[in-house]
């Protein structure tokens, strides 16, 4: 997943029990007050206060995928957590966050 070192969007993943296996540079930025790169390893749970906790425990059952944004410091971000699998099985997630401008233009497409 090297190409993802580099990318602008921070990229987290996770294995199907929770455990983080894999943090792209920008992550290991992200989340550096919490550890940064040393939370590879680390489960979610640990990372995460109610009620995240669990919503993240009930996606790890059901698989499903979880959008929203957030705005911290005059940031936003998108989140988009989404499963992802390994010949038809579930394997864990994919987080990716993205910074968005505060006012984007939205288009309907036929």
């Amino acid at each position: 997943m090297k190409y993802f070192n580099e990318s602008l969007f921070a990229v987290t993943v996770c294995d199907e029990k929770g455990i983080i296996v894999y943090m792209n540079d920008k992550s290991h930025k992200t989340f550096e007050k919490d550890g940064g790169s040393a939370l590879i390893g680390k489960s979610l749970m640990d990372c995460h206060p109610e009620p995240a906790k669990s919503l993240l425990t009930k996606m790890l059952i059901e698989n499903n995928e979880n959008s929203y944004t957030i705005e911290k410091n005059g940031v936003k971000k998108l989140i988009h957590q989404t499963p992802w699998f390994e010949d038809g099985k579930f394997k864990g997630y994919i987080e990716l966050a993205l910074v968005i401008p505060a006012e984007m233009p939205h288009f309907i497409r036929k």
